[in-house]
């Protein structure tokens, strides 16, 4: 890699850490901590947007241009959603419960634990990304693959997104289950539309062999929304629901798979 390779990673990480610690400062003037989680998305692009920027001479165009346009068309998507969620809403309870067990400061522990932490994963997932701008040629089809795993990734997760908030808006929904639609294979379809679009995108960002040692990339984000802060929240704060526990017998809980007629739970 080019020393501007080492360079870009700097300037990456300084930029994903003034945008988190704008939000910080945004969050304690709105009262609400949750307003990063519409940055998340965010974060992501302006990395893509860094990298692309300064990796100008270096590495394959058609690589920086579909990595560049892959990150921010998804991260903007997410960010404009989730957005469009909380509007109008207050403190999400996650947050309200993870801050009411602060040690000391509520706002310091706020700003280590999850602004901080955020811009730390953003720039770490987000490596494959850079790196990517960098390398040279490579086979046509592993951009190609890259592509096609990214792009079903995001329809699979706007498609999930779209199916919730139209059950959520019909007033005879109130109080039951989503079962519907990519809702009905998988408990999480955003999670893991959310996987795919990351392993789309280490796809597109291998030029050369290297480009397998960012595979922790996709690993991890993969790991976040299945067994770490994703899918287990959710389902701790759905799991008092009536219907939820037989919802869960029947249902993938990450990868979509038909309905399963009797079966534990996963």
């Amino acid at each position: 890699m080019t020393t501007t390779f080492w360079i870009t990673l700097l300037v990456s990480a300084a930029a994903v850490t003034a945008l988190l610690l704008l939000t910080f400062a945004v969050a304690l003037r709105v009262g609400r901590y949750n307003v990063v989680d519409t940055v998340w998305g965010l974060g992501f692009a302006v990395i893509a947007v860094v990298a692309f920027a300064l990796s100008a001479g270096h590495g394959s165009e058609p690589r920086r241009i579909l990595l560049l346009c892959a990150t921010v068309i998804w991260g903007g998507r997410l960010a404009g959603y989730v957005g469009w969620r909380s509007r109008g809403k207050g403190e999400d309870p996650r947050y309200t419960e993870m801050l009411g067990k602060a040690p000391g400061s509520r706002a310091a522990y706020a700003l280590r634990k999850v602004f901080l932490l955020q811009a730390a994963l953003i720039w770490l997932i987000s490596v494959p990304v850079q790196a990517g701008m960098f390398e040279g040629g490579g086979p046509a089809w592993l951009l190609a693959a890259g592509g096609a795993i990214w792009l079903f990734g995001l329809a699979f997760e706007a498609i999930g997104d779209g199916q919730l908030a139209a059950f959520k808006a019909d007033p005879a929904s109130r109080g039951t289950v989503m079962d519907r639609g990519l809702w009905r294979y998988t408990r999480h379809p955003n999670y893991f539309g959310d996987a795919c679009v990351w392993w789309g995108l280490f796809l597109i960002s291998c030029g050369a062999w290297p480009g397998l040692f960012t595979i922790f990339s996709p690993l991890l984000m993969t790991f976040l929304l299945a067994r770490g802060s994703g899918k287990p929240i959710t389902e701790g704060r759905m799991s008092g629901r009536p219907g939820y526990a037989q919802y869960v017998a029947r249902t993938s809980g990450f990868v979509p798979l038909p309905p399963r007629r009797s079966a534990s739970a996963r």
